[in-house]
């Protein structure tokens, strides 16, 4: 068996974990070797108790390495151990490391310089089309956007991330073969079509449950360089996401939202003990400036004459904005048009990058 083989083969034993597995591999120089070990000399290692012994030693009952293999090839997933070069070196050096990753897309170098992006399941209109503006800021200025591909926030994250043509990773809590939610499906295959990767460590047919995601949530803290939560209460994963980040060092932003909002007060919480408060993610770009990210040529901004793709109203509101800030009421007066359409489109404005929000409800056009 090769070490390879020995590692997916751990990875598959029930109640074993990255922790164990790589103190087995410490005590006995492999984990082909730690196989290879009886129940008693298992025992020897620290955190190896019987019951996790017998399994490990009985591992042909509970795994099967080539069958995993043969089908990560037939649905051309990649699996990545640490000792391979495409595993992100942020991940490596953590203590919790995990020692397979399955890999749907590609990785590139420049995954390194990325953000995680997490909030809550249960999202708002104001938390949705915030995540999409940030991701789109973020990605579309070099920065890989990481999140869990979960309901929510996650999914509009990676959502701007492709709208702005950049990177995004999505980190499962399940295996690959049991992408959950399911509703995601489309949007993973899209990620994984040359935009990104879909990533997990669980075996390929690991269903979710109520372990593997904060397992999941470990992987986003320790993969990115900063966090930015958009929208969540006090009670919420993503808090305990924003505290593993925060324990190893990454800087935290969270975004404000209304003070009478339960769905925001978990981004106050954070606020309040010392996340950075941010409202665009220029804020954000400008802590990440030292790493000279280039603008790809589709997002560099243009006139509006080339926007064809644009509706009447959109180029109705973006030919009445110039280098100025102008109010809401302003734009109001000047196009004619409702104040709940004015406010759709400076969104979706925003999003293309052709119009920057500016504090007290102000907008402008880039230039």
């Amino acid at each position: 068996m090769t070490e390879a083989e020995a590692l997916i083969t751990l990875n598959q034993v029930p109640k074993t974990g990255p922790v164990k597995i790589r103190a087995l591999i410490a005590h006995f120089g492999s984990a082909a070797k730690a196989l290879q070990q009886s129940s008693s000399t298992l025992q020897e290692v620290p955190g190896i108790g019987p019951e996790i012994a017998k399994i490990i030693a009985d591992s042909e009952s509970h795994s099967d390495p080539s069958a995993e293999i043969t089908l990560a090839k037939e649905r051309n997933i990649q699996i990545l151990t640490q000792q391979d070069p495409d595993y992100p070196a942020a991940l490596r050096d953590s203590f919790d490391a995990p020692v397979i990753l399955y890999v749907w897309g590609q990785l590139q170098e420049r995954d390194l310089h990325s953000i995680g992006i997490v909030g809550s399941r249960k999202v708002t209109h104001y938390g949705r089309e915030t995540a999409r503006k940030f991701a789109f800021q973020l990605a579309g200025a070099g920065l890989t956007v990481i999140s869990g591909l979960a309901r929510g926030i996650d999914t509009y994250a990676h959502e701007g991330a492709l709208a702005a043509k950049g990177r995004t990773i999505g980190i499962l809590g399940s295996g690959l073969m049991q992408l959950y939610p399911p509703e995601n499906l489309a949007l993973a295959e899209k990620i994984a079509s040359g935009h990104g990767a879909i990533i997990s460590e669980f075996p390929l047919q690991t269903p979710p449950d109520r372990q593997t995601f904060p397992q999941r949530n470990r992987i986003v803290a320790h993969w990115s360089r900063a966090l930015l939560v958009v929208e969540c209460p006090s009670r919420s994963g993503s808090l305990i996401t924003a505290n593993m980040a925060n324990e190893i060092g990454r800087q935290i932003y969270a975004i404000p939202g209304p003070i009478d909002r339960p769905s925001s007060s978990g981004c106050h919480d954070l606020i309040r003990d010392g996340a950075t408060l941010v409202t665009d993610g220029s804020q954000i770009l400008d802590d990440f400036s030292h790493l000279n990210f280039p603008t790809p040529p589709d997002q560099e901004p243009r006139p509006a004459e080339t926007y064809l793709d644009l509706s009447d109203e959109e180029n109705q509101t973006l030919k009445s904005l110039d280098s100025s800030e102008q109010t809401i009421d302003e734009l109001i007066e000047k196009t004619q048009l409702p104040a709940h359409k004015i406010s759709v489109i400076l969104m979706k404005l925003e999003l293309r990058n052709l119009v920057q929000a500016q504090p007290g409800q102000r907008f402008s056009r880039r230039r």
